[in-house]
């Protein structure tokens, strides 16, 4: 399995991210340690040369992390033919404990990753740094996590053996089961599209309110995050059901799949996008009011925020014509 090309790929990114991150530690520690913007040091102009070699570094980094999470799901949804039982990325990643933590890091990498660039953004921005100790402390808190990941990311290829008989997304997916893929399975679209929808007009009005009043950024970046996961489970509960035109099956994987017109990506990259949006926004509307800083959070803040709900919207839409549009017919929906 190791020689497949994807995994290949995965493992060489996984690699050189590490070592580039480990890299950008050991400079994260000489720069909280002997950062002096005041100073004319010879060392001080050394870390202020080499701050934008480590930001370009990172840049490609968490870029490359982002291609690292969609080149996994690919992978494992292309894979679901090498497993018995697999019929899509569930089965693949249900062939060792190691499949799913795998893919739920990536994902926190992701937004981590997405934070840490708008930050870095913004501090390159102001002639005097103000941020740059702030954003490598939180470099030093995403490093371990992307270490992690690449561990668990091994341990679950090594353990990938073809002669293993896995679960379909039937077995994971079902009310009948149990777990939490199970509960989010058997939530009612009663319940579940109240809760997909709701969650996200609460989204939208904090983000009104922070375009508006130019304050309550976290608890916009915090609603993002809640309409996210909602939107996940509103996606496994219900939505899925409608583009299947099945009452039973659940998969959010097999919408993917080309004899779905491959639904899903219209569903999740605008939704992943916007929900990095507003956690980037979110976090960026915090320093307004440094001095050096005020000029670009006008700027950037409200432009962020306004893809970021645009992008939602688009989610919404996409979501509302799949049931809309589907011949599947549901009493219990609460329309």
């Amino acid at each position: 399995m190791l020689f497949n090309p994807a995994i290949m790929a995965l493992i060489m990114v996984s690699v050189i991210v590490s070592a580039m991150l480990l890299i950008a530690a050991g400079f994260s520690i000489q720069v909280l340690h002997g950062w002096d913007i005041n100073s004319g040091s010879e060392s001080q102009l050394s870390l202020e040369r080499r701050t934008y070699l480590i930001s370009t570094l990172l840049t490609w980094v968490f870029a490359s992390e982002l291609v690292s999470l969609m080149l996994f799901i690919y992978n494992a949804e292309s894979m679901s033919g090498q497993f018995v039982g697999a019929m899509c990325a569930t089965g693949v990643l249900n062939v060792n404990a190691w499949g799913w933590p795998t893919l739920f890091l990536k994902i926190m990498v992701f937004f981590m990753g997405a934070v840490w660039l708008a930050v870095n953004y913004l501090d390159n921005q102001g002639f005097d740094y103000p941020l740059i100790k702030t954003k490598y402390w939180l470099l030093l808190l995403v490093v371990p996590l992307v270490l992690l990941e690449s561990f668990v990311q091994l341990r679950y290829f090594l353990g990938l053996n073809p002669d293993v008989i896995t679960s379909c997304c039937g077995a994971l997916f079902s009310t009948d089961a149990e777990g939490v893929a199970a509960e989010i399975s058997g939530l009612p679209p009663a319940t579940a599209l109240p809760l997909l929808y709701g969650t996200g007009l609460i989204m939208m009005l904090s983000g009104a309110w922070f375009l508006l009043r130019r304050n309550g950024g976290l608890f916009f970046a915090a609603s993002g995050g809640v309409a996210f996961v909602a939107a996940l489970v509103g996606i496994v509960s219900v939505v899925s059901l409608y583009i299947y035109e099945h009452p039973h099956h659940h998969c959010p994987f097999c919408i993917l799949k080309p004899g779905h017109d491959h639904a899903g990506y219209a569903l999740y990259i605008p939704l992943f996008i916007a929900t990095a949006l507003a956690f980037a926004s979110g976090v960026m509307g915090i320093w307004r009011e440094i001095p050096s800083l005020t000029d670009v959070v006008e700027r950037e803040v409200p432009r962020l925020a306004w893809i970021s709900m645009l992008l939602f919207v688009l989610f919404f839409a996409v979501a509302t014509a799949a049931v809309w549009r589907s011949n599947l017919i549901m009493e219990s929906v609460w329309w």
